[in-house]
């Protein structure tokens, strides 16, 4: 069979040392130096480097994004000081209103109130806002309490109505089968030097034996699931069932796959899944919380790209890097949609698994 999967972790990132020398040295510039300009990146390159201002700033910036047409990130900053430790980072400051404090308080006030399925939210750090999403269920008394939570946050949030519905894509890269359902096998992994394939929590939590074809032969047992909460799955390889490192493109061809990577808002992404192939589309969010009707999950990447059911579990990929597993989303593949991810490198880490 062959199968969407993951191979090997991002290097570690620079340390604050480096950092905090450049600063110095900027410092010590004539007052008519011009200041640097932002470094040329790649959108993985951008969220390593947003990690890491990230960290630098200690949480203190509202947020970031990759900015494709100049190939640059952008880093959200409310002060002076800020704007001069990501300059000399290399990427470009953008003084914004609203600090990460305040869009923090305005979660968290949604995630203790707003739990209604049918909705969620992320930062969108291109309106240094929070950005709540409706389905089409959220109607009546359901969306007069949404309104009646976001109004008193002003305009802190923004409300946006999407068509469809928020649903977990099970129906059941390639087909992997249930007794009684399909999905998408994500990526393949290893742990404790055995092989391993991650696919969705929600496909994980409906059996314990999965194959490559309908009725087909057992090739996997899920050893560990998540859902809700968050969405992997970790299954155990129990034959002799070839698992490249690499994403089926539907074309006859395989994308390898060498590292799992975090995402970057504005990064161009494409998904692999059995239902409708591959498909592509944008990061919009992250750290999204979507309320499915069958349990809350946090931590999410949003998209513009399209699912349908039975592309849970599939890979979520940009070149060479594992990025997500499909989780759910609204919408389909003929009139376009937003899909939810879990991020790889959160699923790696929880589970003590690797890239091959």
């Amino acid at each position: 069979m062959t199968s969407a999967r993951i191979t090997g972790r991002r290097a570690a990132l620079a340390g604050v040392g480096a950092v905090v020398l450049a600063v110095t040295a900027l410092s010590t510039q004539g007052a008519g130096a011009a200041p640097p300009e932002p470094r040329q990146l790649t959108a993985v390159q951008a969220g390593q480097l947003a990690q890491r201002i990230g960290a630098d700033l200690k949480g203190a910036s509202p947020g970031a994004y990759y900015d494709a047409a100049a190939k640059k990130l952008v880093v959200d900053v409310v002060d002076p000081a800020s704007a001069a430790t990501v300059r000399a980072a290399g990427a470009e400051p953008r003084t914004v209103g609203r600090t990460a404090a305040q869009l923090a308080s305005a979660r968290r006030t949604l995630d203790a109130q707003a739990r209604i399925p049918g909705t969620a939210w992320s930062v969108d750090p291109k309106t240094n806002k929070v950005v709540v999403k409706a389905d089409s269920t959220v109607r009546g008394a359901k969306l007069d309490r949404l309104n009646k939570v976001i109004a008193p946050l002003g305009d802190s949030v923004v409300l946006k109505h999407t068509a469809g519905t928020f649903r977990p894509t099970i129906a059941g890269g390639d087909a992997i089968w249930a007794p009684s359902a399909r999905c998408s096998l994500g990526f393949n992994v290893t742990k404790d030097g055995q092989p391993y394939f991650l696919t969705a929590g929600h496909c994980g939590n409906i059996s314990n034996t999965w194959s490559d074809q309908q009725g087909g032969s057992q090739i996997g047992q899920t050893a560990q699931s998540v859902f809700p909460g968050h969405d992997y799955a970790l299954v155990q390889y129990t034959g002799g069932t070839d698992h490249p490192s690499a994403v089926d493109l539907y074309s006859g061809g395989q994308q390898q796959i060498t590292q799992a990577a975090e995402a970057t808002v504005g990064e161009n992404v494409q998904r692999s899944g059995s239902t409708t192939q591959v498909h592509g589309g944008q990061v919009t969010g992250l750290n999204a919380t979507v309320n499915y009707s069958e349990g809350t999950v946090t931590g999410m990447i949003d998209t513009s790209v399209c699912a349908e059911p039975g592309d849970s579990g599939g890979a979520l990929f940009d070149g060479t890097s594992a990025i997500g597993l499909t989780s759910g989303g609204s919408g389909d593949c003929s009139s376009g949609g937003e899909t939810f991810f879990q991020p790889v490198t959160n699923a790696l880490g929880d589970l003590g698994a690797q890239i091959p």
